[in-house]
């Protein structure tokens, strides 16, 4: 049995106990209810520990790979310019389309209700400042004060500074320093393997106790959350071929043919490693040369989740309005700021690995409670089909868009493919 299927076996095992001990009643389901709030609790701790070292880790190897790929490639630059800006616009597009979802079709107030009294602890990380206060916050007086306060704003910010005055120091001390980090990223990597091996005992923990208290609004707010992160993933998707066809100056009859087979790997795997050999093959349907593509395509891979900004901050918008927490300009500037940002450093496995990790940054920087997130994690199976068919088909419309816009000569593009590939961008 594969690890998303045991975690979401355990989730429906857990809602299944949880509303059978409700139905059945006695003075045991109090306790039973601690006991598991409390085992699921523990595991919530065990993967949010590892949240501050592994984003500033992956932030710091990420944007000094990026910044050292692009000095080493004409094609990189332009490629890496184009990604930026698509992930911004990934995000803005959840900021926008995620509230007018939720307000054209809320979750029922009942099971909002039963659910949001179900987690426990479950409260607003902080008050939420006003666009003043936010502005002031962003530069941290203190890093270390920062990442001790989960202040992931000021804290993504200096790491983001922090990497690119990496880029321009001596060679000898920047390879030292970024060899360090991805140590602790490779280390924090090896922890979360650990901590998910043991998400089928913390799912089924929290599972039993919502089940218990909520009944079967739980179900119904499971999927109600799946279909509405899953559509957010759907509009960035759907993107791609606008870009194709605009940018890449290609049919959409002609892109659909190209992308789809890899879009078939994507959709086995889940992985956009996986799906890169026929990414290639696809873009050379498109008559992007191999020089190109070779360069374009496994950076994209490695630091390109367009899918990221904008199904990861759809995720904090409906914890929001589970919780029924106003989003004012501010919370919702820095939640875009840190989708968008964080994405570049995010690791390319399956969403399971990288679930809290990627989110519970947006959510602190938003205000929001992130016990919920150990929940969702469970049916992030399906949103996470649609995180990389998205990403995969977006890899190929940048490629081909790149490629068709640099006016670069393949020759110039072999001559540097070496350099680009000696820089540190890696694929994880």
């Amino acid at each position: 049995m594969s690890q998303p299927t045991r975690i979401l076996a355990a989730l429906v095992l857990g809602l299944s106990l949880g509303l059978f001990s409700a139905s059945a009643g006695g003075t045991w389901i109090d306790g039973a209810v601690s006991t598991a709030s409390l085992i699921g609790g523990l595991w919530l701790n065990a993967l949010q520990m590892t949240i501050v070292p592994l984003v500033v880790s992956l932030l710091v190897t990420g944007i000094a790979a990026t910044a050292k790929a692009a000095r080493a490639s004409k094609v990189a630059g332009r490629a890496l310019v184009l990604f930026i800006v698509l992930l911004w616009i990934s995000a803005a597009i959840a900021a926008v389309l995620t509230p007018m979802i939720l307000e054209a079709w809320p979750l029922p107030r009942e099971a909002a209700d039963s659910l949001r009294g179900a987690i426990a602890g479950s409260t607003p990380v902080g008050d939420v400042p006003s666009l003043t206060d936010f502005f002031r916050s962003i530069v941290p007086t203190n890093p270390i004060a920062a990442a001790a306060n989960d202040a992931f704003l000021p804290l993504i910010l200096f790491t983001l500074v922090f990497a690119f005055a990496l880029t321009r120091i001596p060679a000898a001390a920047r390879d030292q320093l970024i060899a360090f980090f991805r140590a602790i990223s490779d280390v924090m990597l090896v922890m979360i393997g650990w901590i998910l091996w043991l998400a089928p005992v913390g799912v089924l923990a929290l599972a039993y106790a919502v089940g218990a208290k909520a009944g079967t609004a739980a179900f119904g707010a499971l999927i109600h959350y799946v279909v509405v992160v899953s559509a957010i993933g759907i509009v960035v998707w759907a993107l791609a071929y606008p870009l194709a066809l605009i940018g890449a100056r290609t049919g959409l009859g002609t892109f659909a043919r190209a992308v789809a087979p890899s879009q078939a790997v994507a959709i086995s795997t889940q992985s956009s490693l996986a799906s890169l050999p026929a990414m290639l093959r696809g873009t050379e349907k498109l008559d992007v040369p191999v020089a190109l593509s070779g360069v374009i395509l496994p950076m994209a891979v490695a630091i390109f989740r367009v899918t990221g900004p904008a199904m990861n901050l759809a995720v904090a918008f409906y914890v929001a309005h589970l919780f029924g927490i106003e989003l004012g300009p501010a919370a919702i500037a820095a939640g875009v700021a840190a989708a968008a940002t964080t994405t570049l450093g995010a690791v390319s496995l399956p969403g399971q690995v990288s679930f809290i990790t990627s989110i519970a940054p947006i959510c602190i920087v938003m205000g929001i409670p992130i016990e919920p997130l150990a929940l969702l994690i469970a049916v992030e199976t399906v949103p996470d089909i649609f995180r990389t068919l998205g990403n995969v088909t977006m890899d190929v419309a940048a490629t081909a868009t790149v490629a068709k816009r640099s006016g670069v000569a393949v020759e110039e593009v072999v001559s540097e493919q070496d350099i680009l590939l000696d820089s540190g961008v890696e694929m994880r």
